[in-house]
């Protein structure tokens, strides 16, 4: 997965943001809103199912689940040929209960179903948890062939104490595990919870 300039999205900037975050490059935005909306008629929303119906189906799926960002992932596989490989990336956020930033992550990774790895992160933001585990892909999402699925998790506690943020990158290459690993590691590393921003600032992309 090669290297290259961050760029800066213009939700960056917002008043509301409470959290920044940069992606590498590869990663696009997916309109989570757009594609859950109502469509005005029953022949618009029945081509549009027949059409991205899995699409569409994981997009309520995600939001329903509390997601606020969501990116489609595309790289090279340096390792493998060159060929490509994708994924998913999510933010999601979960209110709990006061507790220390350490025991937060900490609840937060022994409480993963089916982990196969756990680690403690220090991350610049504060500490943090990194989980791994594997899963079949969804019913709802009407795929053909059953699919296993490669989840990688960092849960972020915020400083209030009372907030996570739940970063998460899916894909389909669980023989890649240890780079999707460092990858989230790189992207949880870039976590803020105050804007890190300068007017000379060409180095952070996205926020939720």
């Amino acid at each position: 997965m090669r290297r290259a300039p961050y760029a800066i999205d213009d939700s960056a900037r917002s008043e509301d943001a409470d959290v920044w975050f940069a992606l590498p490059p590869g990663f696009v935005p997916l309109p989570l809103q757009e594609l859950t909306v109502t469509w005005s008629t029953p022949e618009q929303a029945l081509g549009r199912m027949t059409d991205f119906g899995p699409v569409l189906r994981l997009a309520g799926l995600l939001v329903e689940a509390g997601t606020v960002h969501c990116c489609l992932g595309l790289h090279v596989d340096d390792e493998g040929g060159g060929g490509p490989l994708s994924s998913l990336f999510t933010l999601a956020w979960r209110r709990t209960g006061w507790a220390p930033r350490s025991v937060l992550a900490a609840r937060a990774a022994a409480g993963a179903e089916r982990a196969e790895h756990i680690e403690a992160l220090d991350l610049p933001c504060g500490p943090a948890a990194l989980v791994q585990t594997r899963l079949a892909a969804p019913p709802e999402l009407g795929l053909a062939t059953p699919c296993e699925l490669l989840q990688v998790t960092a849960y972020v506690p915020c400083p209030d104490g009372e907030r996570i943020a739940i970063l998460s990158l899916a894909t389909t290459a669980v023989r890649r595990a240890g780079h999707y690993r460092a990858l989230l590691t790189d992207i949880a590393g870039t976590v803020s919870f105050e804007c890190p921003l300068t007017d000379g600032s060409h180095d952070v992309s996205d926020k939720d």
